[in-house]
């Protein structure tokens, strides 16, 4: 028998909009000027999905992550988190969400990093014997084990984000909401969040809405992406469905016996030499054009790369910024 089940909606926006009015000019004759940061924003997010929401800096990603956690009050448009009415029941919604900053801290400067958490138990009221057992399970799959002893004003940018991590996630929470969570980690810090993310995701059906500049988070952990961009959403799906909205040309990588000045080849752009080694920006079939170089040039390697993610946020970014129409929404 097919399941007739529908993931239930944790966010659903309608229209979302959010206004601020700037002061400007002199002391005694200011003048007042509406700015609309948000704008539009029609949302839905349900149960269990991984969302990336990327956008540039100024875009609107921080004020619509404010709205979302009951921050800041809409000016315009519906807006329910969990069913609720986040700017309304801010403090009821807190006890259903976990929120990380990657720039700021939730735990205690000066306390040892376990008795921040013993505190985070208290404001979020959870029975000690499932804060024990949930600090537990954070603490092996986080690899806290070494540093709870620590004070927080000792640790790692690392150490600190994992104890930012399971202080949002000690009460439970259905949302997680993410700002940058990645931002200057190494690169073992960063596999060690993203594979802990995947793991509530899977185990635990924790729904993940995250905003990053670092395209490696949206290519491991979203499955959908949402791009914003003045305001306004530019594009909703996934990230296959991304790079075809917005073409990027692939490149052919080509290794020759010894080096040569730039390959002038029917169908590609040479972009880039380096010694024995050429950048060809594709513009026709890649075979075509492999058949091409290797008629006339003597190759000693050819690879074909595919754009990335980064390479087509970035063309979005560029053409939303030269006022060419933004793809619709799907």
């Amino acid at each position: 028998m097919t399941s007739t089940h529908t993931p239930e909606t944790v966010i659903e926006a309608v229209g979302l909009g959010r206004d601020f009015v700037l002061s400007e000019g002199p002391l005694f004759r200011r003048r007042r000027r509406t700015v609309s940061a948000v704008r539009d924003i029609d949302l839905t997010v349900r149960s269990g999905e991984i969302v990336g929401y990327l956008g540039p800096n100024g875009a609107g990603k921080s004020s619509t992550m404010k709205m979302l956690t009951g921050i800041l009050t809409p000016t315009t448009g519906h807006l329910r988190v969990l069913g609720m009415e986040p700017s309304r029941e801010r403090t009821r919604l807190a006890a259903r969400i976990g929120v990380v900053f990657g720039q700021r801290t939730t735990l205690w400067w000066d306390l040892p990093l376990r008795d921040s958490l013993e505190l985070a138990r208290h404001m979020y009221r959870v029975p000690a014997a499932d804060h024990a057992r949930r600090l537990a399970e954070l603490t092996e799959l986080l690899e806290l084990g070494p540093f709870l002893d620590t004070p927080v004003r000792q640790l790692s940018l690392g150490q600190r984000m994992r104890g930012d991590l399971t202080a949002a996630l000690l009460h439970g929470p259905r949302l997680l909401v993410l700002d940058e969570p990645t931002i200057g980690l190494d690169v073992v810090s960063k596999s060690t969040i993203r594979e802990f993310l995947l793991r509530s995701n899977a185990e635990e059906g924790t729904t993940i809405l995250l905003t990053t500049h670092d395209l490696g988070d949206v290519e491991r952990l979203c499955h959908r992406v949402v791009v914003i961009d003045r305001g306004s959403m530019a594009y909703d799906g996934d990230l296959a469905g991304l790079r075809a909205t917005v073409p990027v040309p692939r490149v052919l990588v080509v290794d020759l016996t010894a080096p040569a000045p730039a390959l002038h080849v029917e169908g590609a752009r040479c972009v880039r030499v380096e010694g024995p080694r050429q950048w060809l920006e594709l513009s026709d079939n890649p075979t075509a054009v492999i058949g091409r170089v290797t008629a006339e040039h003597e190759i000693a390697d050819l690879t074909v790369q595919e754009p990335d993610i980064e390479g087509v946020v970035a063309s979005l970014y560029r053409g939303a910024a030269a006022g060419e129409p933004s793809p619709s929404p799907s």
